[in-house]
């Protein structure tokens, strides 16, 4: 299993995955999950890959090689002469598609689904930063500034934080800190997910980055936030009242009325026997 989010801010993009792959109890492996496409001055781009490990590498191969006929040009486009994001990811569903033409029987045959899930994101010169999620049929979405944020793999426990923080007007760093505490929150709940992390932020216009890191558990700035967010969690749970049944001792009683049934409850007649 695997977790990668990325998130599409005003100020730039913010991508961060995990490497733990499993295929068992017994079985635990690290594979890095994050590409990074970069031509200085002209593009930078993102890849982040979940589900069947080998069919997200074969993804990440053939979409080097990967291209497109223009229908107007007839010329070819790749990820590294698309001229924009929108033409990149249909070069990159291209080449799902590709593999699924070539694996998808074998793998049926084998009682194995053909599953991937992709984010790929980033930004060409002449238009905005763009982020897209990447379906197993090659297809996909768009973030938007309802949605500025992206998840693939185990993603159920770091989606509150992200929730309750993301907004298109969040700084870039900290954006980077919710990420982070969005994947150790998912660390904390689910031991297929783990170290080493990759992150990378990107700054709008910039088409580069070396904002780009490799997190392990020496790594001094995590183990602050994994323990502080840990702690703070507590004091803030710790600052909120335990529930009072009735208003005689308070202002914010639990039990009102409501125009609502309760729950069910069945009550044992006196003269029903216990078996």
């Amino acid at each position: 299993m695997t977790y990668c989010t990325a998130i599409k801010l005003n100020a730039g993009l913010v991508f961060l995955s995990d490497s733990r792959t499993n295929a068992g109890l017994d079985h635990i492996s690290t594979f890095r999950k994050m590409i990074v496409y970069e031509k200085a001055g002209d593009r930078f781009m993102v890849l982040l890959t979940a589900g069947n490990l080998s069919i997200s590498q074969s993804v990440r191969e053939i979409l080097q090689i990967e291209h497109l006929k223009d229908p107007e040009t007839g010329e070819s486009i790749t990820i590294w002469n698309a001229k924009s994001m929108f033409d990149a990811a249909r070069v990159l569903g291209s080449a799902i598609r590709r593999v699924y033409d070539r694996d998808a029987d074998a793998l049926r045959k084998a009682d194995v689904d053909f599953n991937v899930s992709l984010i790929f994101g980033g930004q060409i010169r002449g238009e905005g930063m763009r982020l897209f999620q990447m379906y197993s049929a090659g297809n996909f979405i768009e973030a938007t500034g309802e949605t500025p944020y992206f998840q693939v793999g185990e993603s159920k426990y770091g989606k509150p934080v992200l929730d309750r923080v993301i907004t298109p007007e969040t700084p870039l760093a900290e954006a980077a800190k919710c990420a982070l505490v969005s994947m150790d929150s998912t660390m904390k709940s689910n031991l297929s997910v783990g170290m080493p992390l990759d992150l990378v932020v990107y700054e709008v216009d910039t088409f580069q980055s070396d904002k780009v890191v490799c997190i392990d558990s020496s790594n001094p700035y995590y183990s602050m936030l994994h323990n502080n967010w840990g702690r703070r969690l507590r004091e803030v749970f710790d600052s909120i009242e335990d529930p009072v049944w009735d208003d005689a001792h308070t202002d914010i009683p639990l039990k009102m009325p409501a125009n609502r049934h309760e729950p069910l409850k069945k009550i044992s007649s006196p003269s029903e026997k216990l078996i």
